[in-house]
């Protein structure tokens, strides 16, 4: 099976007595309330799905990922995994820090240092614009101005309780695909409903590899993406009527979406090396939003790591879309015939059809998938209203 990225698979959930003795020391500790971000960051370390990470990044680490794409030794890595204060609560949080969450002690921060970083040099590095219209940007110049960072001892793993079923860990999908003799692994990131071109490239992938993880993002996203919930019965209708049901794994990914386009590619990738996967899907504008990022920038930042330094294998695949004329899936791979030829709707215009109750075409959406987005956007409508 795949090494985890570094080599090793992190676990930083602490047990038995040394964290009975941990959990007495925190509670004289200072205190941080984790919100749902941290919560997620602080699950994502523990259970390995951030490997190498142990903890929050330091100075040097955060500032050589930001400029280089690479840890302090090195080892590619993409985005910053951060902890931040404002400047007068971070004079107050010195040494171990108990991180909370509703007054329960979550984990204990082991601060090594605290930091004042380039927010603009991050910015721009980064997510490629200072502009607050992306998210990501938005949500960095709210964030404190000082970073702590340190490694992690968790106590109290932030597990939420939706999704369980799904809510394997790295150690736990590693043990299910070498269960299933599963030797090529293909992973597909998303944290939007499942059209009928991801499924062809879902199914491309699919023939040459032995099974799939679906792993889609279930932390923080946009207030306009699709809810969790609503993607999650998606899914599963999906998986129940078109796939074949011993060669895709279902799996929450706890992580939140950063919108970072090209690094987040690489990024996404690497957590899904940590979950066991050999190869890993990226389309159009991979992790994308607005036009901060050209169409196929997520599949041309591979080429600037060895593969030996990546360790999985990104699949890339062009647009996709219904070809009236081949009378199947198709890109310009594939293809010889014109635009017009392919059956296209804007994600405006899908949503239109679906508010007013309507289907979209069957060469856009599964009709079970449609039923599920109609059902959940008469409910948001019904509840506006009252």
């Amino acid at each position: 099976m795949i090494a985890p990225h570094g080599g090793t698979l992190v676990n930083r959930i602490i047990e038995g007595g040394e964290r009975d003795a941990l959990l007495k020391s925190a509670q004289r500790l200072p205190k941080l309330e984790l919100d749902a971000w941290g919560l997620s960051d602080v699950e994502m370390i523990a259970i390995g799905g951030f490997s190498p990470l142990t903890g929050f990044l330091g100075k040097a680490d955060y500032e050589s990922v930001v400029t280089k794409r690479r840890l302090a030794n090195g080892l590619v890595w993409t985005i910053p995994v951060t902890l931040a204060v404002p400047a007068a609560q971070a004079q107050a949080l010195k040494g171990d820090v108990a991180l909370t969450s509703g007054g329960t002690i979550i984990a204990v921060l082991h601060q090594a240092e605290a930091y004042a970083p380039d927010k603009t040099k991050e910015a721009e590095q980064v997510f490629r614009t200072t502009e607050s219209a992306h998210p990501g940007v938005a949500r960095l110049q709210a964030i404190g101005d000082t970073y702590l960072g340190g490694r992690l001892s968790v106590l109290n793993r932030p597990k939420a309780p939706t999704f369980a079923p799904y809510r394997l860990d790295p150690k736990d999908t590693r043990a299910l695909f070498e269960q299933r003799g599963w030797r090529r692994i293909v992973a597909f990131q998303t944290r939007n409903p499942i059209h009928r071109a991801h499924e062809y490239i879902q199914k491309c992938a699919l023939e040459i590899c032995d099974g799939m993880l679906l792993h889609p993002i279930v932390g923080e996203t946009k207030g306009d993406d699709v809810p969790a919930a609503v993607r999650m019965k998606c899914y599963e209708v999906l998986l129940a009527n078109y796939y074949p049901k011993d060669r895709v794994v279902l799996a929450v990914n706890p992580a939140s979406m950063r919108y970072g386009g090209p690094r987040e590619a690489v990024f996404h990738a690497l957590i899904r090396k940590n979950y066991g996967c050999t190869h890993f899907i990226v389309g159009r504008d991979h992790a994308g939003v607005g036009k901060y990022y050209g169409t196929y920038d997520a599949q041309k930042i591979f080429e600037d790591f060895t593969a030996e330094e990546i360790g999985i294998t990104p699949l890339n695949f062009e647009n996709t879309a219904f070809c009236t004329v081949c009378g199947g899936m198709v890109s310009s791979k594939t293809c010889p015939h014109p635009a017009e030829k392919h059956v296209s709707l804007s994600g405006t215009k899908v949503r239109e059809l679906l508010q007013a109750g309507t289907p979209p075409p069957l060469e856009i959406s599964r009709p079970e998938v449609a039923a599920v987005l109609i059902e959940a956007m008469r409910g948001q409508a019904a509840a506006a209203a009252r």
